[in-house]
């Protein structure tokens, strides 16, 4: 497209792909299905548009390495990429500049990306603006009013009606162009939604939320007969900081999931061994499953060594972070997160090693073992009881099911990572399952080797189960007599 198109460019509806339903939040359903009725899991992780694996779609220097790229992810499990419009590290990746003047190589390149996803089969969670990079380098960005755009201050994103208004915009040029595809996942209206963006008062977040969100339904269902499903995201740490947060967040009536980013400090994101991150995971996770009261779906849709990598500027070693990583996804899944969280790479170069790929490969295949269509679970992570005390357990379950993940505290190698042991006989005991027969299937998440499977019997009150552990091992539990 010529530069001199650029004024006039006008939004178009993608075609869609009539095989590829679309992504649904069902009302009490803590798990995402296709508009089938069949479960969708999210498995995937941060992916940007200047990063290396996606980097030649701009200017179409080579989209079939892009292509080729995510043919690999889907064949190694992968569902959804998380994605934002626009990744301002830069100055030459803006979406719109100046304001509402929608630059004709990016719009040509998420034209390009959609068709792609489509083809490949996966989708995209999507939000508008790179919240981070926007704040960090204000004075370039075009909606600053210095450069012509409608903010006077960063500190008033929230609050002027200008801004308001150049928002719906951009999200509005989103939808009409890009909302009728099924390869859209859902959209993360605001990215790691801060009191700071609205003059320092929580207060600002809720109406900002209201306002956009049934806006956008509105338009969406309009246009399409139908909504994709909508959350916000929050830097996690700011729910401790500022606990007025956690409402708009985790119980906006008007957003489908909640999303939380898991940066804890001194574990997540600066990792000093594989298993206090997996510690932390499971604690937050079970925060915002409990905060989230009505059982939607509950996602970290990032997290990884953040303070290590960029103020650090250290890279973990490929081992420790694969493991790192590995523990991180099953904590979150086991704790009653939807998938296995979003990792942002936080590495050089700046993508995901195979060894993730693989874990999350691993994951995919385990979830058949649940019935997530059904799977209605609370987090019981403290409430079963193991006969190790060196067994950290993470657990989520309803009165037919019920996921575990069982993790040896230790010992541990001198870098961090979990030391090999032989496997050792463990019982667990789990409350909450309705009386009769289940099927306990033991399940290896570094082999993908799914153990013997054996039967036991609850009482109405609890079940036990005897494992055998080495260093961890994810357990899914059937009814199996219904």
């Amino acid at each position: 497209m010529p530069p001199e198109a650029s004024a006039t460019l006008q939004a178009q509806p993608a075609p869609g792909s009539a095989a590829m339903p679309w992504i649904a939040a069902r009302p009490g359903l803590p798990y995402f299905v296709d508009e089938r009725g069949e479960s969708w899991t999210p498995i995937g992780a941060n992916e940007a548009i200047t990063w290396p694996e996606l980097a030649p779609l701009f200017r179409r220097k080579d989209p079939a390495a892009v292509e080729r790229h995510l043919h690999e992810l889907r064949e190694q499990g992968v569902t959804c990429l998380r994605l934002m419009l626009e990744y301002c590290h830069f100055e030459h990746r803006y979406l719109e500049r100046p304001v509402a003047r929608f630059v004709p190589n990016m719009v040509r390149l998420w034209d390009d990306l959609f068709a792609l996803l489509e083809k490949t089969g996966l989708r995209a969670l999507l939000t508008p603006y790179d919240t981070f990079f926007m704040w960090t380098r204000w004075r370039h960005h075009p909606y600053n009013r210095r450069n012509g755009g409608p903010c006077s201050s960063r500190r008033r994103w929230l609050t002027c009606p200008q801004t308001r208004e150049a928002i719906k915009g951009r999200l509005a040029f989103a939808s009409d162009r890009w909302g009728g595809s099924p390869a859209l996942f859902a959209w993360d209206l605001w990215n790691e939604i801060h009191p700071a963006h609205g003059g320092d008062d929580p207060g600002t977040i809720a109406p900002f939320v209201t306002d956009l969100s049934e806006w956008l339904r509105e338009r969406e269902t309009l246009r399409y007969g139908r909504a994709h499903p909508q959350t916000v995201s929050i830097f996690g740490p700011q729910l401790t900081e500022q606990p007025a947060t956690v409402e708009p967040i985790f119980r906006h009536p008007s957003l489908d999931f909640a999303s939380t980013h898991l940066y804890e400090f001194g574990t997540i994101d600066d990792p000093r061994d594989t298993v206090a991150p997996a510690i932390a995971t499971g604690r937050l996770i079970r925060a915002a499953v409990n905060e989230a009261r009505d059982l939607r779906p509950v996602l970290d849709s990032e997290h990884g060594p953040i303070h290590r990598f960029k103020d650090k500027r250290v890279t973990l070693p490929e081992p420790f972070d694969d493991e790192y990583f590995r523990h991180i996804q099953w904590a979150h899944l086991a704790s009653g997160g939807a998938g296995g969280g979003m990792r942002w790479p936080n590495r050089h170069p700046h993508v995901l090693t195979q060894g993730m790929r693989r874990a999350q490969g691993v994951l995919a295949r385990f979830l058949p073992l649940i019935d997530w269509t059904t799977f209605r679970r609370r987090n019981i992570s403290e409430e079963v009881a193991c006969s190790d005390p060196d067994v950290q357990v993470f657990a989520c379950a309803d009165d037919a099911q019920a996921l575990l993940w069982l993790l040896s505290r230790g010992p541990l190698e001198r870098d961090g990572r979990l030391a090999p042991r032989a496997p050792r006989p463990v019982e667990v005991r789990i409350p909450g399952l309705s009386a009769g027969s289940y099927a306990i299937q033991p399940f290896d998440t570094v082999t993908c080797e799914p153990g013997p499977c054996s039967k036991a019997l609850s009482d109405g009150k609890h079940l036990q189960a005897g494992l055998q552990l080495a260093g961890d091992l994810a357990v899914a539990i059937r009814r199996s007599d219904a």
